[in-house]
């Protein structure tokens, strides 16, 4: 390991926030072909494509934990810098997407999707969105609930860094270790009712998750919490593997993520056909399948020799603009894209992604360009990842 006080560019992590916001792209431009459950090729493509990009998601966490660890201030100064910065952004565009979807789809554009209902974006409806934006996230702000999470993250990153600091490299494999075992607990409540158990009081809650009580025993080392004491261990306990032993070993990792991932949301929607609570379990990403792609992709990325560039720094520092503004613009390219019947589903999902990546990017760099709005697509507030950082 280099020094504390060693600071280092490392261009590897800015290349993986631009992939891994390319690939939130992907997955929100896959929503409406795999909305429609039909089982059609166009269903299927969806789906693949949908289930390839999981880990999206799992990888802005973990590069929270590289570079928010060690905390080096008093709690209030964190909570100030970091969580400070979340609230206006969120407060502002919880007001602008569900005014800009009402517009678009009522003055605008109608939308074939089959996930676009009218009803939902009537005068009314838009207003109601607005004001319980204080209580969670909507259709159309649906990547904000990234932002909701992130606060989470941050009000606990300092009191699990104190932690960090003075834990052992085998303390930190027995935190990992049961956080592995909470990525299987999805798939143990699946179970559990084919064996005979049949919850409690109507709750199908395990290992005591009740109407009365949400946290059951491993919840304290559940979620996305467990994605930035994995990066944390992965930087500061790197593994010392040639490039060619990291893809023998990561590949078949991410294979056998991915296959779990397709197939078992193909087998979920034969037996719960568009049942979203059922299907979303094999996409949770917190679970095993998601993190076995995750974590493929990370220790291949950590291994690339990625050479400094103005255009890997300029694309990196627009992401958190890009993850802001890109989903009514999704919207928009779905609804031009879906009704062409002579492109095939694949095409239709990645021109989708890509322009709806270069469109984000010249919004935010528009919005960059003035002192005001540039608060609200800073790519500091969703990654918090400056240019130089301490290297433990």
């Amino acid at each position: 390991m280099t020094s504390e006080n060693t600071k280092a560019y490392l261009p590897w992590i800015d290349f993986l926030r631009i992939l891994a916001c390319f690939m939130v792209l992907i997955s929100h431009s896959c929503d409406a072909f795999v909305g429609t459950f039909d089982n059609s090729s166009t269903f299927h493509q969806g789906v693949f494509w949908g289930s390839i990009v999981r880990a999206c998601v799992p990888l802005f966490a973990m590069m929270s934990g590289i570079l928010l660890f060690p905390v080096k201030t008093d709690l209030a100064t964190f909570y100030k810098k970091r969580i400070g910065r979340i609230i206006v952004p969120l407060i502002f565009w919880s007001i602008v997407l569900p005014i800009a979807f009402f517009v678009y789809l009522n003055f605008i554009k109608s939308s074939p999707s089959a996930l676009i209902d009218m009803n939902n974006f009537t005068m009314q409806a838009t207003i109601t969105k607005i004001y319980t934006a204080i209580f969670n996230f909507n259709y159309d702000t649906t990547p904000l609930w990234y932002m909701y999470m992130l606060i989470g993250l941050y009000l606990i990153i300092p009191i699990i860094g104190s932690w960090l600091k003075q834990a052992t490299k085998k303390d930190i494999h027995y935190f990992l270790a049961f956080w592995m075992v909470t990525l299987l607990i999805p798939y143990i409540k699946m179970i559990a009712p084919t064996l005979g158990y049949v919850g409690n009081y109507e709750q199908m809650g395990i290992w005591g998750v009740c109407n009365w009580n949400e946290f059951g025993t491993f919840y304290y080392f559940s979620g996305f919490l467990g994605y930035i004491v994995l990066a944390y261990y992965l930087v500061n306990y790197p593994f010392q593997w040639s490039i060619t032993k990291t893809i023998a070993i990561a590949l078949p990792l991410f294979i056998v993520g991915f296959l779990a991932t397709f197939f078992g949301f193909l087998a979920t929607q034969k037996y719960y056909p568009g049942n979203y609570a059922n299907l979303e379990v094999i996409w949770y990403f917190c679970n095993i399948n998601v993190a076995f792609m995750t974590i493929a992709l990370f220790l291949v990325v950590q291994k690339l020799k990625i050479p400094e560039s103005k255009w890997i720094k300029r694309l990196s520092s627009a992401t958190f603009g890009i993850y802001l503004a890109h989903f009514i613009i999704v919207q928009a390219l779905t609804d031009i894209f879906l009704p062409i019947p002579t492109l095939p589903a694949t095409l239709k999902i990645f021109s989708i992604a890509l322009l709806g990546f270069s469109l984000s990017f010249l919004i935010t760099k528009l919005m960059d360009s003035n002192s005001t709005t540039r608060r609200l697509s800073n790519k500091r507030i969703l990654m918090e990842i400056p240019k130089y950082f301490a290297v433990v």
